[in-house]
């Protein structure tokens, strides 16, 4: 079994992110709920989860600002941005280096998806309407969440609060 690391949200962007996710996702297709993917292959191990304990401890509650919407193609993105993100990520990403898949290498772009599997055409529109009316918005992280990948659906493993 594989599993997927999220950064926990404030209740309230978690709120918009997921009305913004049933809004849109095409219906039947939306399994999960309006997330922000750290990695999205790592293994099961007691390892993870140790090391996902430690770096939360020593790491703080930080801000993060929606600065804007991207183009998925067949979908739509809130994009993100935040030194403290890209610095928590890298750290995860130096301490998980041998456990990481292609997609998880490539660059940290942060992102919420709140439209996929979508045709060009209609995920154009969206993206269209949306940056119409954008405004840039604060987000507050406070953990991370660990879910096991059941091939669709996910199912919340573990929670790991800041405590920083």
């Amino acid at each position: 079994m594989t599993n997927v690391l999220t950064l926990r949200m404030d209740t309230g962007s978690q709120e918009f992110f997921e009305h913004m996710r049933q809004t849109y996702y095409p219906p039947g297709r939306n399994q999960i709920g309006a997330h922000l993917t750290l990695f999205h292959t790592l293994p099961d191990t007691l390892e993870v989860c140790s090391v996902l304990r430690e770096i939360t401890t020593t790491q703080a509650c930080f801000e993060m600002n929606v600065t804007g919407l991207r183009s998925l193609g067949r979908g739509v993105a809130y994009t993100c941005q935040s030194p403290d993100l890209l610095e928590l990520h890298g750290a995860l990403a130096g301490r998980f280096a041998y456990d990481l898949n292609a997609q998880d290498k490539q660059r940290f772009k942060p992102h919420v998806v709140i439209q996929n599997k979508a045709t060009p055409e209609v995920a154009r529109a969206l993206l269209d309407r949306l940056q119409r009316n954008f405004h840039a918005l604060e987000v507050q992280g406070l953990g991370l969440d660990l879910w096991h990948y059941l091939g669709g659906p996910w199912e919340l493993a573990q929670s790991f609060p800041f405590s920083g």
